[in-house]
């Protein structure tokens, strides 16, 4: 059960999905003429490291799994759509996370910073309450922009390979045969869900800013950035801790605003979305096997 709750994810591109274990990642694509091709990867680096095992440090691993590995997969499937083969890598492929992680923290962590300062600058609130106007700022930019984007044609057919990723798993971890039509009855939620983890991020985020109490702009950016990996640290333990414990009462109660926000992220696939899914997740399983069949010589 352990290597069902914590060693599988993935997360939906362009006419595709991506699926990752302990030692391989997946992605699994439909090209323009309709088949499906796939692309495989060996994990290693950070994933190698004995930080995996550290508890509230292992959470910056899901930080690089989302930017890192899916920018790579975003530009694979791009180029796959495309008709390409460019590849961003090397200094290139660092300034794209770089701007990418720029971009981000500015957005929902700098700007958010500032209006709760402007609050407490010309209405002249209470640091206190500013903080937590900041915060519920924060969230509002989190939840618009799922809206807004999903809005989007292209992006709504992502967030339904989003939920033939999520099927897939939940079938995985039922014992199902990974089939398109018994897949398909499975929920399009999952707890463990980057949405999940970037809402709960969001939500300690409220917690922790608001008990820094008063502070000048400068210390409150410096503070915002700074937090970041603290925050998302955090995050990663609460979301591996439901994950244990989904049965317990209190645990389904706390996970409802979690599992509710995917509502936004996911739609229901159909069975071709649900293939390539399947697909993925075959591939990733048959790499885990080639790679812990190399590890043993």
């Amino acid at each position: 059960m352990d290597e069902k709750l914590i060693n599988y994810g993935g997360q939906a591109v362009i006419e595709g999905v991506v699926m990752r274990g302990r030692q391989a990642m997946a992605i699994a694509m439909r090209n323009p003429t309709g088949e499906i091709v796939t692309h495989t990867e060996t994990l290693g680096g950070i994933y190698k490291t004995g930080i995996v095992k550290i508890p509230f440090l292992r959470g910056l691993i899901l930080l690089w799994d989302s930017l890192a590995l899916g920018m790579k997969a975003l530009n694979l499937s791009a180029n796959t759509q495309a008709g390409t083969d460019e590849k961003i890598e090397g200094p290139m492929l660092f300034v794209t996370y770089g701007i990418s992680l720029i971009l981000a923290v500015g957005f929902f962590f700098l700007v958010p910073a500032g209006i709760g300062q402007l609050f407490e600058r010309f209405l002249k609130l209470t640091p206190w309450l500013c903080n937590l106007i900041e915060g519920f700022t924060r969230l509002l930019f989190l939840i618009l922009y799922i809206w807004l984007i999903g809005l989007m044609p292209d992006i709504r057919r992502v967030y339904g390979y989003h939920g033939a990723e999520h099927k897939t798993i939940n079938a995985f971890e039922f014992g199902a045969e990974l089939t398109p039509e018994n897949v398909k009855r499975f929920s399009v939620q999952h707890p463990r869900c980057g949405t999940a983890f970037l809402l709960t991020i969001v939500l300690i985020s409220i917690l922790i800013f608001t008990l820094l109490g008063p502070l000048s702009l400068l210390w409150r950016l410096i503070t915002r950035v700074l937090f970041i990996p603290v925050i998302a640290g955090i995050a990663y333990e609460y979301i591996r801790w439901t994950s244990r414990h989904l049965d317990h009462p209190l645990v389904k109660i706390i996970t409802k605003p979690n599992l509710a926000l995917q509502s936004l992220t996911t739609r229901e696939p159909d069975l071709a979305m649900l293939e390539v899914a399947i697909t993925a997740f075959k591939t990733m399983k048959a790499a885990e096997t080639q790679a812990e069949n190399l590890e043993k010589g």
